[in-house]
């Protein structure tokens, strides 16, 4: 992933104004490293001042994407991986720190998401481990975490979290606008102008499924610029089949993870099917290319759509969605924010908001009752 960096302006930046620092952090479902990104919020839009990103090693992502489902010894795995991602994160946090030449001192705190292991609303639980105490004791900076579960107390979906981000930063007085997040999950978030509450919701899969399927098919971790998919043919008859799943159908609030859209719920449509597996790979980016507009012109007559997260790479999928509609699809640096970091950007913007005592949920979007301020803080 590109490094954002702006050290050259750094000396003179530090003198003109007086920075308020918070550092995000951002590992999504996909489970491939963390994002970490250093804002400045002491002005009305977030600068983004530098980021770093920190692949995981294929050991750690395998052991993350195994403890994802029910299995043997997870109380011992989850306790390894916990205090492995602890480290992990808070090395990632000091060499950013490192390499812009800032203290931790100037830092106000870090807003760490976790790594999602388990994600049911229905039982009111969602489980992010990386252990905030070691992130706070290894970086010297208070430290917020565990945001999703305060929303779920109040009755929400405890996700999606950034729409209430995205409503600071892009919401327009005179249009209609859809940030989309292609993760590991695809989610959106519906602007209008016309309506003080916003809506936004998992859609279903983003980039999960393409991953699992070219992992399982040819050891890669990922399908670069969606070239393999490009070489297989659209099977109709799969992707009808796999867009009647119930999920699609859900009104929201809603939300979903690895834990419902997998391999073993992909291999249930494929078990009476002979597909190729380029055409397989073909037809899961027309599933989330579909379900992303599905879900956008259920809501919206019409939009402009930003998209952000990983799946902005993938060109192949961003082409299948500008193919479903005749919206305007471009990406969040439409508005100076990098695609890639927009997430990172969120969680330090909502560490910002528990220390201010400010609510970080939106009701209209997770179901909850309340508005609520998010997180426990780790000094």
């Amino acid at each position: 992933m590109a490094q954002y960096d702006r050290k050259k302006e750094w000396y003179f930046y530090i003198v003109k104004s007086h920075p308020e620092f918070y550092i995000g952090l951002m590992s999504g479902t996909s489970a491939d490293g963390i994002d970490a990104a250093l804002v400045d919020f002491s002005e009305s839009s977030p600068k983004l001042i530098a980021t770093y990103y920190s692949p995981y090693s294929s050991s750690l992502r395998e052991k993350i994407h195994a403890l994802c489902a029910p299995g043997e010894n997870e109380i011992e795995r989850l306790a390894e991986i916990d205090v492995l991602l602890g480290k992990a994160f808070a090395n990632t946090v000091n060499t950013l720190l490192k390499n812009q030449a800032i203290s931790p001192e100037k830092i106000h705190a870090i807003g760490s998401h976790g790594q999602t292991i388990r994600h049911y609303p229905k039982l009111t639980f969602t489980l992010q481990i990386g252990d905030p105490n070691i992130i706070a004791a290894e970086t010297g900076i208070v430290t917020v975490a565990d945001f999703r579960r305060k929303d779920l107390a109040f009755g929400g979906q405890g996700a999606p979290l950034v729409p209430a981000f995205h409503q600071q930063i892009f919401s327009a007085k005179e249009k209609n606008r859809a940030i989309v997040n292609i993760g590991g999950i695809a989610n959106v978030t519906l602007l209008s102008p016309h309506n003080e509450s916003v809506l936004g919701f998992d859609t279903g899969p983003g980039n999960t499924l393409l991953d699992a399927w070219i992992h399982s098919q040819q050891k890669k971790p990922y399908d670069e610029n969606g070239d393999w998919a490009r070489l297989g043919s659209l099977n109709q008859d799969l992707l009808h089949a796999l867009l009647l799943d119930p999920y699609f159908k859900l009104a929201p609030p809603k939300s979903t993870g690895r834990e419902y859209f997998n391999l073993d719920w992909l291999q249930k449509y494929l078990a009476n099917r002979t597909i190729s597996p380029a055409d397989v790979q073909a037809t899961l980016v027309e599933l989330t290319a579909q379900s992303i507009m599905n879900a956008i012109k259920t809501h919206l007559q019409a939009a402009d759509v930003f998209i952000c997260g990983g799946g902005v790479h993938n060109q192949f999928l961003i082409e299948r969605l500008r193919a479903q509609s005749a919206f305007t699809i471009k990406s969040t640096e439409e508005f100076g924010i990098p695609p890639d970091w927009v997430e990172a950007i969120a969680f330090a913007w909502l560490a910002k908001q528990t220390l201010n005592r400010q609510p970080g949920n939106l009701p209209s979007v997770t179901g909850a009752k309340k508005n609520t301020i998010l997180g426990g803080i780790y000094y």
